[in-house]
């Protein structure tokens, strides 16, 4: 689908919130069919692999390159390449905006295939890097190090798809790079369940599973470039004005919008010290599950935003830059926080339901529902820096974020170091989740104080609705969820219906209360 963001042009101080708000939706579409595919993918994991020493050794296999895509992909390249592109589209003709495109093509292209071929010949040291804890198991480590040299290369594929991403979102295509994970969960499904029965090491397979998908992502985005006759031609040219921009924006932002990866790599390479199989698994597993709804609404909302912001930015009009953000951060906090409380509250079903069966055992329950409910803390926050960063890379203000950055991380090492030693892998769910609210704080305070946001009047009372509609759901999901000893003698049949009631009638009963108290979704669109 696609949104024309020339169409709806802000008129006074009112967002593009009706674009805005048409294009979440088909984002968070697309992205919740391949978050439940993401499930999905999970529960066949735990089921095959369970929280073993081979399914701790492909997690951070996985992880690396996928923190590395964080950084080129999802974060630091589209934070600092589409208010460029952007800025390009407004003030340049057609001719230069492809010159743009295929420059940084082939200068993103170029390092990111540098990087990979050191990866792949440096994995060793890479994975004594992020994994000092595994270099005393000679097997486990010799393990690690061969999935990695089969999944390394994604971050080259990847990051390209992710490219092509940026150039079709800041053309108002949304639904195509939305649907690109779907790839990703299709082939490690596939994988889990057809190819690991041919290896000697079964989670072999979901490391080939990757590199296959990384092939067929970037493919998949080639035609909808090819329709936009934007389908990049890489060439390098040193100097290039463009590319310099997009260079200088992208090295600051690649560690401010990369904190929470960074945290979570940290939390990596600390639980790969902790005694005995399982603790970078329950992380892993729980955090998959905090990452649905994070996926669906906070990336979904900030995926939209920043090519607006970045718009209404270089046409200077700064009520309806304010009034955007304002309309993110209402959307977040409508979303995140009756998913928080839920997570917490049914943070013991969710794991049962999905994850315990086969190789997951009942003794692995607990551990990952301790960390989800620590991760489900921080949803909030976590969402509220997706949006709250957009508004800084989009007035192309890189330095302020990654200050802000430098403090949540420290706080976040300090504090794993403390909680560690009391909560295990719990602590350091719970350290990454403290940090985050400190960023997203800072990130708010600090434009607040720029004078880049206003927030609009009514807030006090939008947080009591909000707030009540919660407290409605929390009774709702009290007095029809069962003790954990019940949904662990359920059938799977039994766990998943009653899983889909509870949560049917916990929603139920948050959106009629938020209708009671005059909530109404046309708000988002005035």
């Amino acid at each position: 689908m696609q949104e024309n963001p020339d169409s709806s042009e802000t008129q006074g101080n009112k967002p593009e919130s009706a674009g805005l708000l048409r294009s979440s939706a088909v984002t968070s579409g697309s992205t919740l069919l391949s978050r439940l595919l993401g499930v999905v993918r999970e529960t066949v994991f735990a089921a095959l692999f369970g929280d073993n020493a081979a399914a701790d050794a492909f997690f951070v296999a996985f992880r690396i390159p996928n923190f590395l895509r964080r950084l080129f992909a999802e974060g630091a390249f589209s934070q600092a390449f589409v208010p460029v592109l952007s800025e390009y589209r407004s003030n340049h003709n057609r001719e230069e905006v492809k010159r743009l495109i295929d420059h940084v093509a082939g200068h993103l292209g170029l390092i990111l295939l540098i990087i990979t071929v050191l990866g792949v010949l440096g994995a060793p040291i890479i994975a004594g890097m992020f994994a000092p804890g595994y270099l005393d198991e000679s097997a486990k480590f010799a393990l690690l190090v061969e999935m990695l040299r089969l999944t390394f290369p994604y971050l080259l594929l990847i990051s390209l798809t992710g490219f092509a991403g940026s150039v079709l979102n800041s053309y108002g295509y949304f639904a195509a790079p939305a649907l690109t994970p779907v790839i990703l969960n299709l082939c490690l499904i596939a994988s889990a369940l057809l190819l690991s029965p041919f290896f000697a090491q079964p989670a072999i397979a979901l490391a080939w599973g990757v590199l296959l998908a990384g092939l067929l992502q970037l493919m998949f985005q080639l035609p909808f470039l090819g329709h936009l006759k934007m389908l990049p031609r890489p060439r390098i040219q040193l100097g290039h004005e463009g590319v310099s921009k997009v260079l200088r924006l992208m090295l600051p932002v690649m560690f401010s919008v990369s904190v929470g990866q960074i945290n979570l790599m940290l939390d990596t390479i600390l639980a790969t010290s902790i005694e005995g199989d399982g603790s970078v698994s329950w992380l892993y597993y729980s955090d998959r599950l905090m990452e649905l709804p994070l996926g669906i609404f906070g990336i979904a909302i900030a995926t939209v935003i920043l090519p607006t912001l970045s718009r209404i930015h270089s046409k200077g009009n700064p009520e309806a830059f304010s009034g955007t953000v304002d309309w993110g951060l209402r959307c977040i906090v409508v979303l995140a926080l009756p998913a928080s409380l839920a997570l917490l509250t049914l943070a013991g079903p969710l794991v049962i339901t999905l994850y315990q069966r086969g190789e997951f055992g009942v003794d692995s329950v607990m551990p990952t529902v301790r960390s989800l409910q620590a991760f489900a803390i921080g949803l909030l926050a976590f969402m509220a820096v997706k949006v709250l960063a957009s508004a800084y890379f989009s007035r192309q203000d890189t330095r302020t974020p990654v200050r802000y950055g430098v403090m949540a991380m420290v706080s976040n090492m300090v504090l794993n170091l403390i909680l560690i030693i009391p909560l295990a892998h719990v602590g350091l769910a719970l350290a990454t989740s403290i940090s985050a609210f400190l960023n997203a704080g800072l990130l708010l305070r600090g434009l607040v104080r720029q004078g880049a946001i206003t927030l609009s009047s009514g807030w006090t009372g939008y947080l009591l609705r909000v707030g009540t509609g919660c407290i409605a759901m929390l009774v709702v999901l009290k007095l029809l969820n069962q003790p954990d000893s019940q949904w662990l003698a359920y059938n799977d049949l039994a766990r998943v219906m009653h899983l889909l009631l509870v949560c049917a009638a916990g929603a139920a009963a948050y959106f009629v209360t938020l209708g009671v108290l005059g909530f109404r979704p046309a708000q988002f669109r005035a």
